[in-house]
């Protein structure tokens, strides 16, 4: 819990809501949330994850910045290009809330390491943008069995899901394993928007409280605008999640 007045007053607002307070606090003071990406959704939900006092957030990446990341990638700026995001995301992370731990992690994803690399945290945030690497995450949370949030985001498209399985589908149950021909356009707004629910799924997981996303998908199309909430169920023949119990 914050060590001062001044330290407590920064959570002041949210500890007023039911299920929350100051135990509350102290759970999600003692969480660790590992990031996988911190592109368009990590920027957006490392801002709310920072700001609601998650004790200890790993941001994993291997990527640099360039220009084309600007429009939607809000924890960067024109002066980073070229930089490696891992390392700014901590320090931007970090600036915004000196309260909580902030690890930078510039490794690759990829099937042989994501199991290491999420061991120990509570909750794995999918802030990905490419299928394989999504894969390897997902495989690795059903591993360890430590539950993921997974977004993603084309044009004013945003899907959004919290999978534990056997208790729910896994991300292969329902995703399909053909990546994109041609990267889709994106603007920041989807991204922003995507990536502040999958702080909020997260923020009630950490602290027991409301309903998340099990066994359903959320499908924001903004566009007409509509928002919908749609049952999924495990594949049976899923290579990923089949025979668990």
């Amino acid at each position: 819990m914050p060590r001062s007045k001044m330290e407590f007053g920064r959570y002041l607002r949210q500890l007023e809501l039911n299920g929350w307070g100051k135990e509350g606090q102290k759970r999600l003071g003692a969480a660790h949330v590992f990031m996988a990406g911190v592109g368009g959704l990590g920027s957006s939900a490392g801002i709310y994850l920072a700001a609601a006092g998650v004790g200890k957030i790993t941001v994993c990446d291997s990527d640099r910045v360039e220009l084309s990341n600007l429009n939607r990638q809000t924890l960067y700026g024109l002066a980073d290009v070229g930089m490696p995001k891992a390392f700014l995301a901590a320090k931007r992370l970090k600036e915004f809330n000196p309260q909580i731990e902030v690890v930078p992690n510039m490794a690759e994803i990829d099937h042989g390491g994501a199991k290491k690399l999420i061991e120990g945290a509570d909750l794995v945030l999918d802030c990905l943008d490419n299928l394989e690497t999504r894969i390897a995450v997902n495989r690795a949370s059903i591993a360890t069995g430590i539950p993921m949030i997974f977004a993603a985001c084309s044009e004013l498209t945003g899907h959004l899901s919290f999978l534990h399985p056997p208790e729910t589908p896994c991300l292969e149950c329902f995703v399909s394993r053909t990546p994109p021909a041609v990267e889709p356009p994106i603007p920041g707004v989807t991204p922003g928007t995507m990536g502040a629910l999958q702080a909020m799924e997260a923020i009630k997981y950490l602290l027991g409280v409301g309903e998340n996303l099990t066994g359903r998908l959320l499908i924001l199309e903004g566009m007409e605008p509509r928002i919908d909430v749609v049952d999924i169920e495990r594949d049976p023949d899923c290579p990923a999640c089949r025979g668990l119990r």
